[in-house]
């Protein structure tokens, strides 16, 4: 069964191409050129992948991803962004999108977005037991995806949520960014991403006490990340 993704999109040269090249892959494709539409498709198709625009009529691609992350929908969602607005990227990434891809980008770069989230989202059945972690005043328990810092609930996307446990069952470890890329997104060796550093920088400003100067989620220039308790 061919997979399907809704392309919510509002420029009618950008639909019109990657609708035929989404479509000359086997996918099927579903569009929505504004928000409200947006979200009654994503109930009504139950996409595999949302393509998301942030710049839309009617409902920002924001308000789509954030409605729909609270109604419990966990479906990838890719975010389309200005590439000089990099504010944009991390607002989307902050309230669930899992990616992001910048204007102008690539067909090939963006084929190979849409296909690590669709590997990802094949390999994680969401059942597997991962248990419990605590550091300095942080509790995680994997297994119910909850959070707490000083007693108080913080709220992670999957994704960060991902990242913190590769990183913590790695701690003590240095990390690369393509390793991460690779094994917390499934990307391809060629697929080149910031995602990561925006990731790490938002674990570190809801979990460090001080995320200036962080104790936990380090830096190893040239590298990527060590987690450390």
């Amino acid at each position: 069964m061919a997979h399907t993704i809704l392309l919510v999109e509002d420029e009618p040269g950008l639909v019109l191409t990657l609708t035929d090249l989404l479509s000359g892959e086997g996918y099927t494709v579903e569009v929505a050129r504004d928000g409200e539409i947006a979200v009654e498709k994503a109930v009504a198709v139950k996409p595999d992948v949302i393509v998301l625009d942030v710049m839309l009529p009617r409902k920002s691609g924001f308000d789509v991803c954030r409605e729909l992350r609270d109604q419990g929908q966990q479906t990838a969602i890719l975010m389309l962004t200005a590439r000089t607005q990099v504010v944009d990227r991390v607002q989307g990434l902050k309230i669930g999108a899992d990616d992001y891809l910048t204007k102008p980008f690539d067909p090939s770069e963006f084929l190979a977005r849409i296909e690590a989230l669709l590997r990802r989202t094949a390999a994680q059945p969401g059942n597997s037991s991962r248990g419990r972690f605590r550091f300095a005043d942080v509790e995680i328990d994997f297994d119910r995806a909850e959070v707490t810092k000083a007693g108080e609930p913080v709220y992670l996307t999957g994704k960060q949520l991902d990242l913190l446990q590769y990183l913590v069952d790695h701690r003590g470890q240095p990390v690369s960014r393509d390793e991460l890329l690779k094994k917390v997104w499934d990307y391809e060796d060629s697929v080149t991403s910031r995602t990561v550093d925006v990731h790490v920088a938002l674990l570190r400003q809801k979990l460090e006490t001080t995320p200036q100067t962080p104790r936990h989620f380090h830096t190893v220039r040239g590298t990527g990340y060590r987690f450390a308790e």
